[in-house]
């Protein structure tokens, strides 16, 4: 799944700093599963914008609409009527890198700006909680390394096993933080399949391999699961 966080509130506000009309188009998928930009969420920002521009002696008229993708051209089609005929002078888009590219492109005359910030692919741990999984690399290697994703799950992105800085099954950037071989060699082990490590993977320049965590504002990562 895509997940996201919005953008700081004062950046929102700067993008739309003379803009008096604006239409706030949410995504009932992944931003909305991942608590970032569903019908919810649009309308606590639109809130949240409407008094800050009051007290700005600046007020805005802004409205709110959740489609259900924005990463879809056929469900945008029933933006058209909303913005047709100048009825707002911006966009604001809670969905997506894809669906913010592809709501400008529907409405090329109209300035479109990001509310959300796309922070990578992952899979909901519990409510609030997302880690990263996958970064897309286009070269899957998966089937060799028992399911776990080294690019994504070891810090320096190592494709051909550990490095030095293996500790008790734990990185060296942190023992809370696994070592990705550690766990792929435990993996291959239990399904008699450790002869899949002697395959030699083509090295690549990946930078920031850090696996990524993001827990919405207001939750936090269960304790059962903090280890």
């Amino acid at each position: 799944m895509i997940v996201a966080k919005r953008k700081p509130f004062a950046e929102i506000m700067a993008m739309l700093e003379g803009y008096d009309k604006v239409l706030n188009v949410g995504c009932g998928t992944c931003v909305s599963v991942c608590l970032a930009g569903g019908e919810k969420e649009v309308a606590v920002l639109n809130t949240e914008l409407e008094m800050a521009r009051r007290l700005q002696d600046a007020p805005l008229d802004i409205q709110g609409h959740t489609i259900e993708r924005q990463c879809d051209r056929e469900y945008l089609a029933e933006l058209d009527t909303m913005i047709a005929d100048g009825k707002f002078d911006a966009l604001l888009s809670m969905a997506c890198g894809v669906g913010i590219q592809f709501l400008a492109e529907r409405y090329p005359r109209i300035p479109t700006f990001p509310a959300v910030d796309t922070t990578g692919l992952a899979v909901n741990q519990a409510v609030g909680w997302y880690e990263e999984r996958c970064r897309s690399c286009s070269q899957c290697v998966l089937g060799t390394t028992g399911g776990i994703c080294p690019i994504t799950m070891c810090a320096k992105g190592l494709l051909n096993g550990p490095c030095g800085g293996t500790n008790k099954g734990s990185c060296e950037i942190s023992a809370d933080q696994p070592c990705a071989w550690f766990r792929i060699h435990e993996r291959l082990s239990g399904q008699g399949r450790l002869d899949a490590i002697r395959k030699i993977n083509t090295t690549r320049g990946w930078n920031d391999q850090t696996p990524r965590n993001l827990i919405q504002p207001g939750y936090k990562k269960p304790e059962r699961m903090a280890k």
